[in-house]
């Protein structure tokens, strides 16, 4: 990075966020700095949602993810617009209807106290921890690649959300967000138009996208039922709608955001924005996985994208053994080019047996390049040079840093930082509003008068930042960063949204047999995390299909009668 890139970079990431508070300096009360107000209308609730959601790690891991794994990934988000659809026709109505700031105020009402205050525990230990995550995520891979100082890029990016995330509340969150989310989309565009473009010049894209199909990273959906396979058409559609029926509906950060608006209305369409939006946005950003991933067929990727991981195993003692390593990886290299080269060659003859043959050896000196590649990864653990996070993490951004002019560069670096910066401000305003309205008022000051409680949520927000700081600092992912993110939701929101659906849909249960019933399915979950190899998305569909099933046997032995507005909610 060069001083125009910093400029861009700094230009971009102060820029938005002062004029927002600029634009919004009218001191908030507590309605519109918990949830916002008449003035936020549906295009930015829904560029809200999609900015929450659409996290550092969507921008720098997705397409890492395609490079290596192909197009799979987003059958993920296959069940995500049904899921917006129960949303907007079942959640949605009931949080504008009762006016409560956080989902789980419902809780209480429908339930009781102690119901109300583990859906908020649950969220507020799922949801601090992915603080951390995601401030982690973009400080690790900018930290060793551009060499700055791990620690203090975790430390200014928290304290600059925090800083306005403050001040400001839902409403500067939410404004602030959509031209985040322009900064993003502008970004990610340009990255995708110059990729095609450094593809070689006699090569179309179509024809690309044929080579890219051929070496099996243009396969989109997965029809196999195995139960530990990630990444399938079944755990997409039934696991994938749970997740995001849990995250949408349950899960404050998210049901903060498109409350924000004056009107059923203006919220409901703010979710089929992202019904309509999700899947194709993400569908494009592996689509840019894939073509870096072709780019890098016909330019010579580095041995590891890690690289600063490479050179500190170099300097540790294995530089004879990673030398031999290169030696091998650039003769595999160049062999593999040419069989891609012949792949290309032999696409629009129309014989399939020639393409089939050409692209059988393609994908065999493919598959050569991926085990040296695996011999220089094992030969950084043996050296103690065990990067932090998977190496596919670092494919996208050395592409940018590598290949992309200058100016565009620092574009590329802000739409990290500012979906960084977008997605842990409605985190922090979220863990701020719950903390206040669900455990500080009700149970330590009940009766506190709205300033009171305004002040506590700006200090909750601000001392849930510094936790997320702490867990950043302290971060050693040993997962792949989208899949990380992934993987702590699906382990907690399937018991919360199980709390919901008996909420909404199973009136004859109460409060002691939800409580019990979910402590026990939470409980079951972790346990089914760390001792079986199933698919993590399937937790979300086990642990919502388990709590009301558990809690009406639970009902019917303890055969108490129900309380659907007790006094202590």
């Amino acid at each position: 990075m060069n001083w125009l890139d910093y400029s861009v970079l700094l230009a971009t990431l102060l820029a938005i966020p002062l004029y927002g508070l600029w634009k919004l300096r009218a001191g908030a009360n507590l309605g519109q700095y918990l949830r916002g107000d008449a003035s936020i209308r549906w295009l930015t609730i829904g560029l809200s949602v999609l900015a929450t959601q659409a996290g550092p790690i969507t921008f720098l891991s997705l397409p890492g993810q395609a490079y290596e794994s192909g197009l799979g990934f987003v059958q993920n988000y296959f069940g995500q617009p049904l899921a917006l659809l129960v949303v907007c026709a079942v959640f949605l109505p009931i949080f504008q209807r009762l006016k409560v700031f956080t989902a789980y105020e419902y809780l209480g009402q429908r339930f009781d106290r102690k119901t109300r205050l583990l859906g908020a525990g649950l969220f507020l230990i799922q949801r601090g921890l992915a603080a951390g995550i995601t401030l982690y995520a973009p400080a690790i891979i900018l930290s060793a690649l551009l060499g700055w100082r791990l620690d203090l890029t975790i430390g200014l990016t928290g304290a600059a959300v925090i800083g306005y995330t403050v001040l400001g509340g839902a409403k500067v969150v939410s404004f602030t967000q959509q031209y985040q989310m322009g900064v993003i989309f502008l970004g990610m565009a340009a990255a995708f138009a110059l990729a095609v473009w450094r593809l070689p010049a006699d090569l179309s894209f179509p024809q690309a996208l044929a080579v890219a199909g051929k070496m099996g990273k243009l396969q989109a959906v997965d029809f196999s039922f195995d139960p530990s396979r990630r990444y399938t058409i079944w755990s997409g559609v039934l696991g994938g709608f749970f997740l995001a029926l849990s995250y949408f509906g349950a899960d404050q950060s998210q049901v903060g955001r498109y409350l924000a608006g004056g009107s059923l209305e203006e919220s409901r369409f703010g979710l089929l924005f992202n019904a309509a939006v999700k899947v194709p946005m993400q569908f494009f950003i592996l689509l840019l996985g894939a073509t870096v991933f072709l780019f890098y067929q016909f330019e010579k990727p580095p041995l590891l994208f890690n690289t600063p991981a490479l050179h500190q195993a170099e300097a540790r003692g294995a530089s004879a053994s990673l030398t031999a390593l290169e030696t091998d990886y650039d003769a595999a290299f160049a062999e593999k080019k040419a069989s891609v080269r012949a792949l290309a060659a032999v696409l629009g003859s129309g014989d399939a047996a020639s393409i089939e043959t050409a692209a059988a050896r393609a994908r065999g000196l493919d598959a050569r390049v991926q085990e040296i590649r695996a011999q220089a990864r094992r030969a950084l653990v043996a050296a103690g040079a065990n990067p932090k996070s998977k190496d596919s993490d670092f494919v996208f951004l050395t592409f940018v840093l590598q290949q992309l002019p200058h100016g565009l560069v620092g574009l590329l670096v802000a739409v990290i930082f500012s979906a960084a910066m977008s997605a842990t401000a409605a985190t922090l305003s979220a863990l701020g509003s719950t903390t206040a309205v669900d455990f500080y008022r009700p149970v330590l000051r009940p009766g506190a008068d709205d300033a009171h409680t305004l002040r506590a949520a700006k200090c909750f927000t601000a001392a849930w930042g510094c936790a997320a700081i702490g867990v950043a600092l302290g971060a050693n992912l040993v997962e792949n960063l989208i899949e990380a993110g992934n993987i702590l939701g699906s382990i907690f929101y399937g018991p919360i949204l199980g709390l919901f659906v008996t909420a909404f849909f199973f009136r004859r249960v109460g409060g002691h047999a939800v409580f019990i019933a979910a402590l026990a399915v939470q409980a079951g979950v972790l346990a089914l995390f760390f001792t079986t190899n199933i698919g993590y998305l399937w937790f979300n569909f086990l642990g919502c299909v388990a709590v009301p099933l558990l809690a009406t046997v639970l009902q019917a032995s303890l055969q108490r009668p129900i309380a659907e507005n007790p006094d202590d909610a």
